[in-house]
């Protein structure tokens, strides 16, 4: 057997102050649907669920989901198969959820914005004869299951019986599968049994002292990790206080968590960045003692948004977390925290520990960069109907025993305390001019200046001009910052071949239904050239388009605009003599040009070369000529342009 890391920054000792009952190892041997029949024997009359203005206390909520879960008994030939949710409330997907589990069976909850043909690819896959869904998602629930049971849970009258079902569930059952989207954008059906989710709410409420008292936020229902989200708060007596981002938009997200007194706010990196970004200085959220956001990488201005808006006494907790694991790492910060550079992942929790590894699957030394793995007795149990993709990533104990090691395909790296440090997926990992690019650091520096909201940095491949770094960046403010600020922040910082090479200006980012950026809908630059409105000039003249030309060739960019700094876009030495050479051959001229710095951005290279023409309107006229012909084969346009210099010299 191996050793349990379960260190823990000092902080998290002095988490909560609100009484709090300890979720015990024992209490992991049972069912999920026992374990909230036994909350709701003890909080009967306490607040379960709020949605919009409707509330269920405990033993409400206990009596709906009995109902739902002797509707699906009632059809027990049919329900050998895990149940398909498609609900369009949050409320209905927590009833339909517990419901399934009281019958004994597994569910799998269909986010209702999925493209239709996703949805039937995964009703498909799960074979399920029954599913379950509410009045608003119910012409959807007809779409994508013609030949299934179909149990309106709305329906369901009150006469109903309203006991707890006796029906016994093993802890190594199945409970539910979250379908996730591989890079590849195919459905991935991550599944959980009881024991392995129990012990994650065991580990995350003993960690974060959740309390009966506590008030924890459901932003979205049907995505992946609500239901941890949900159990966390409805297996330990909490009030699950739900919000539907799609019907109140998340420009009120903040006005949400004053009003409803949320305590702890738990979400994804991009989703407290909006809930947060544009507030005044006197807003602040004094009933919130927890931030606990994972999901995405977590940069220092999110920690510097926490101490401008939150109370002394909340704290911060980064979590490191995939669909594939439970709750990994925490690492808490409080108002004294000082953070250096990159937020800490924290220490390995209970039941994990972390590897990181090199190519070969060696493990690599503190502050080296590998691949991060996952060891637990407690991970997924797998992918729904993918066994390939199960033996490759979750690899098998050489023991024989339980405990399992899960690939991540995410980069890190340990600190000499054994503290965790989340760099981004390998997916991210691109080669620019020979060189090893990390995009989540361009990402961090990128969140430093203080005119972005949120960025997003990604690559594009051109087998022509090699790879592209592409940035995407929300301003904080309608016309913040520009394109030159932010290179000159950039080269400051990083190596030249970490600047990006375009920016796209957004006036929000595309995000998936768990609320993260969904980087594989970020426009083609050339299709939002709208976004450089703010600030971008185009070359208007000849003499500038061809300059530009010249730039655009060298840094491999498109669209340079007339004011854009050499420098500033990342241009080195051996660039600047490239483009030199250029206009010194196309261009006669009664001074050389030797070297940009007398002419530093586009606007003031066509000037020196008008100004230093050897005949007036000679430039102008070369470079009209050039940009007809340019497309013709090289040798044709050498010998045209050297017939018009040649004749303009003459005369």
């Amino acid at each position: 057997m191996y050793e349990i890391e379960a260190s823990m920054n000092s902080r998290q000792v002095s988490v909560s102050p609100k009484p709090f009952v300890e979720f015990k190892i024992e209490d992991t041997r049972q069912s999920i649907a026992q374990r909230f029949e036994q909350q709701a024997r003890r909080y009967s009359n306490r607040l379960a669920v709020k949605y919009n203005q409707r509330s269920l206390t405990y033993g409400e909520l206990n009596g709906r989901a009995n109902r739902v879960a002797h509707a699906i008994l009632n059809h027990g030939e049919l329900a050998q198969a895990p149940i398909a949710l498609v609900c369009g409330t949050a409320l209905s997907t927590i009833v339909a959820s517990l419901g399934a589990l009281k019958a004994g069976k597994a569910f799998a909850p269909l986010d209702p914005r999925l493209p239709i043909a996703t949805a039937k690819q995964i009703v498909t896959g799960l074979e399920s004869r029954i599913v379950l869904t509410d009045k608003k998602s119910s012409k959807l629930a007809r779409k994508l299951a013609v030949t299934s049971k179909r149990i309106n849970i709305d329906n369901l009258t009150a006469g109903a019986p309203p006991e707890n079902p006796q029906v016994k569930t093993e802890p190594d059952a199945l409970a539910y599968i979250n379908f996730t989207s591989g890079s590849t954008g195919a459905p991935k059906g991550v599944m959980w049994n009881h024991r392995s989710e129990l012990f994650g709410i065991r580990t995350k409420t003993n960690a974060l002292r959740i309390a009966p008292s506590d008030r924890i936020s459901l932003l979205r229902a049907n995505n992946v990790g609500a239901a941890r989200d949900m159990f966390l708060a409805l297996l330990n007596g909490a009030a699950l206080i739900t919000c539907d981002l799609d019907e109140s938009g998340l420009a009120a997200l903040g006005k949400w968590l004053r009003d409803e007194e949320v305590s702890i706010f738990t979400c994804v990196a991009t989703i407290f960045r909006h809930a947060v970004h544009g507030l005044s200085g006197g807003d602040h959220f004094p009933a919130v003692r927890l931030i606990h956001i994972g999901g995405e990488p977590v940069f220092k201005s999110d920690v510097e948004l926490y101490k401008q808006y939150f109370p002394d006494d909340c704290l911060f907790v980064s979590r490191y977390s995939i669909s594939e694991t439970q709750a990994v790492s925490y690492f808490f910060i409080d108002k004294d925290t000082a953070i250096e550079d990159r937020v800490p992942a924290g220490y390995p929790l209970e039941g994990n520990e972390v590897a990181i590894l090199d190519d070969a699957g060696k493990p690599v030394a503190p502050r080296e960069i590998g691949e991060i793995a996952v060891r637990s007795p407690y991970l997924a149990a797998g992918y729904w109907r993918q066994s390939e993709l199960t033996r490759a990533k979750f690899l098998a104990d050489p023991k024989g025993g339980a405990v399992r090691t899960y690939l991540t395909g995410d980069l890190g790296y340990r600190l000499p305390d054994s503290c965790l440090v989340h760099v981004g997926r390998k997916d991210f990992q691109a080669k620019i001019r020979g060189h090893r690019v990390d995009m989540t650091a361009v990402e961090t520096a990128l969140h430093e200046i203080p005119s972005v909201k949120q960025a997003i940095v990604v690559t594009r491949k051109e087998s022509a001009q090699g790879d592209r770094l592409i940035a995407y960046v929300m301003r904080r403010e309608i016309g913040a910052g520009s394109v030159g600020e932010w290179r000159r922040h950039l080269k400051a910082r990083l190596p030249d071949y970490m600047v990006p090479s375009a920016f796209v200006i957004l006036d929000r980012m595309p995000v998936n239904a768990g609320g993260k950026i969904d980087r594989r809908s970020l426009p083609e630059p050339s299709e939002d050239q709208a976004a450089f409105a703010a600030r971008f000039v185009p070359p208007r003249r000849a003499v500038e388009k061809v300059v530009a030309r010249f730039w655009g060739d060298a840094l491999k960019i498109e669209a340079p605009e007339v004011h854009d700094d050499f420098a500033e876009l990342g241009g080195d030495s051996l660039q600047a003599a490239q483009i030199v050479g250029r206009i010194q051959e196309l261009f006669p001229l009664d001074q050389p040009l030797v070297t940009l710095g007398q002419a530093t951005t586009i606007e003031e290279l066509a000037g020196f070369i008008i100004a230093h023409e050897r005949v007036p309107g000679q430039s102008e006229k070369i470079a009209t000529i050039f940009l007809r012909v340019e497309g013709l084969p090289a040798a044709a346009v050498v010998k045209a342009l050297q017939k018009y210099q040649g004749s303009a010299s003459d005369g």
